[in-house]
């Protein structure tokens, strides 16, 4: 049944995608190529690339297209979007996940002590943390990052997967420094790239992690004042066991069903911290054709993007229902 929802979801997604890329910005051929091609050049290019025939045609082209692994080509450099895919797409995956790793260590700690200790001094120091972390720009903190544990102390790597000393001396195979390394078998190397990960990761993880606080914050209060954490009580089991056996447990119901959509923005996040932290993922390409005009190559990353929601958000809900059993999708 989910899966079946999905697809509305993934129609509607990619309408807005065709609209905002096809319509907003114009003649995609012209936006990239208008100053330096003759027009009977220009003509021919939009012939190819089918954006002579109507708005509906493109439309449908567009959908069967993408349904059929075909997800565009740059206008600038030919690459298709698989490629760009292949190259730059592992890199912004491990940035994701580290960024996911981090919000987790951070957030859910500090909100199932928020919520445990609601109203006390750490409640209110913890509640303060998460708006900090949720309102500031990522690049906001990202920079301040990079001045003071890159420039200041000096502890810390502010730009690049590792040194140019590794990455010369490293055998590339899969766009990651730090896979290369794992696979080479470099210790220094995988400590160097490591390291490098530091900053832009924990930039982008505090992004979700002031998100995650609150909500587990609230989720916990809620669930601490049920009825049967209060039999729980009555019947002598430890708080440290209720709050993490029983209130925490039910308490990331609806907190993994929110974080689920969290990943749009960690994408999204991702395109100012690679341009922040020099980091070579889909970030920094999809920049790069921004500023180029590029938008056949930008249609084709947002409507990966777009699919990888849709994808995660049906996920969430498989998993949300293996961890409640009283959640049925039927």
């Amino acid at each position: 049944m989910r899966l079946v929802l999905a697809i509305p979801m993934i129609i509607v997604l990619l309408t807005l995608v065709f609209l905002l890329m096809r319509v907003a910005p114009g003649d995609p051929i012209q936006a990239a190529l208008g100053g330096h091609l003759t027009p009977e050049q220009l003509s021919e290019r939009r012939a190819a690339a089918g954006y002579d025939r109507s708005l509906m045609e493109q439309y449908f082209i567009y959908f069967g297209e993408v349904f059929s692994g075909n997800l565009g080509k740059s206008v600038t450099d030919g690459r298709t979007v698989g490629q760009i895919l292949a190259e730059n797409g592992l890199p912004t995956l491990v940035l994701t996940v580290a960024s996911l790793i981090v919000a987790l260590i951070i957030g859910l700690p500090l909100g199932i002590l928020s919520g445990r200790f609601q109203s006390s001094g750490l409640d209110t120091g913890v509640r303060i943390f998460g708006i900090v972390t949720y309102a500031a720009p990522v690049f906001f903190i990202g920079l301040l990052a990079q001045l003071f544990f890159g420039v200041y102390l000096g502890w810390l790597p502010t730009s690049g997967q590792a040194s140019p000393l590794v990455q010369a001396l490293v055998e590339p195979i899969t766009n990651v420094v730090l896979f290369d390394a794992i696979a080479a078998g470099d210790w220094d190397a995988i400590k160097d790239a490591l390291i490098h990960l530091v900053l832009p990761s924990v930039t982008l993880g505090l992004l979700v992690s002031g998100v995650l606080i609150r909500l587990l914050r609230v989720n916990m209060i809620q669930t601490l004042k049920s009825d049967y954490i209060e039999a729980a009580t009555a019947r002598g089991i430890s708080g440290p066991r209720i709050v993490l056996a029983h209130g925490f447990r039910n308490a990331m119901v609806p907190v993994i069903t929110v974080m689920g959509l969290q990943v749009a923005m960690l994408l999204g996040g991702a395109v100012l911290t690679e341009q922040t932290f020099n980091w070579p993922g889909i970030g920094s390409v999809l920049v790069q054709y921004l500023n180029n005009r590029d938008y056949a190559a930008v249609q084709g990353i947002i409507t990966v993007f777009a699919l990888v929601v849709v994808a995660i958000s049906v996920l969430i809900d498989v998993i949300t229902g293996l961890i409640d059993p009283r959640v049925r999708f039927g």
